[in-house]
């Protein structure tokens, strides 16, 4: 049987590809736009996606140029693209560029304690929304199954393990979760399936998994991350319950984030890098 050579190229390969999460990201990100493509009918968008890629590269490219010279941070560039091009939707494409822009932006130019403090993809919708009123965030597109479910489920612990952010993603969806359960099947009495659909959705899925779990713009240390995540997930459930707000988790981390500041401040731990 055929080993690796130590040294080897398809040793050094596997070592670039581990090394950095980054890349489990892209892929993981990168595999949902391949299935919303192939499997639920997404080709007419691909001049949205194309849009946004290009922006969001570009706009890296000039900000590092100017600034770290980093050129490896334009993996995270693509990070931010892909989750764009799976949240976010715009009627024009000049809103779709702009989007990307302020979220790219957002990681030069909004910064505490050297480093960036919010989601840039968080940032760039939140942004968007509020000043062009021509965005949305579209989470019926992914529809609720259990195949999805499993599929993002376990991708997305993947991608968790290696950069070491789970308790963030438990912690906001046994608050959000456990809130639900408590006004719906305990105080309402409505059947676990309504509540099985309402944490199935494949936006509140990508959320947990991939956007409050970004390790750059999360608390450093593990009971700050606690904390700030089940606020996130008491923001959400309160906007969700009260005032019916059906993209309400992204709102909830925009308005949660600078929070951040204050728990990094008290609750002292080595920052995060890549």
């Amino acid at each position: 049987m055929q080993t690796d050579i130590p040294g080897s190229q398809s040793s050094r390969f596997r070592f670039w590809l581990t090394r950095d999460a980054r890349h489990f990201q892209i892929a993981y990100l990168g595999g949902f736009l391949v299935y919303g493509i192939l499997a639920l009918g997404w080709e007419a968008e691909w001049m949205r996606y194309l849009t946004i890629i290009v922006a969001c590269l570009v706009t890296q490219l000039v900000a590092v140029r100017l600034t770290t010279r980093n050129y490896s941070s334009i993996k995270s560039g693509l990070i931010t693209a892909l989750g764009l091009c799976l949240l976010f939707k715009a009627n024009g494409f000049a809103t779709l560029a702009f989007a990307s822009v302020l979220a790219i932006s957002s990681k030069f130019l909004i910064r505490f304690n050297n480093k960036h403090l919010f989601n840039p993809a968080n940032f760039g919708i939140i942004l968007t929304i509020l000043l062009t009123g021509d965005a949305w965030v579209s989470p019926g597109q992914w529809g609720s199954n259990v195949i999805l479910l499993f599929m993002m489920g376990a991708a997305g612990l993947i991608v968790l393990l290696k950069v070491g952010r789970i308790d963030t993603s438990i912690a906001f969806l046994a608050s959000f979760g456990g809130l639900l359960f408590i006004q719906n099947v305990l105080y309402k009495g409505w059947p676990m399936d309504h509540l099985l659909h309402s944490l199935t959705s494949g936006t509140l899925l990508l959320f947990a998994f991939f956007m409050i779990t970004d390790p750059v713009t999360t608390p450093d240390a593990p009971k700050a991350r606690i904390i700030w995540a089940a606020l996130v997930g008491l923001v959400t459930f309160m906007m969700t319950a009260f005032f019916d707000v059906f993209d309400a988790p992204i709102w909830a981390l925009f308005l949660v984030t600078p929070m951040t500041v204050f728990l990094d401040k008290h609750l002292k731990h080595e920052k995060f890098s890549w």
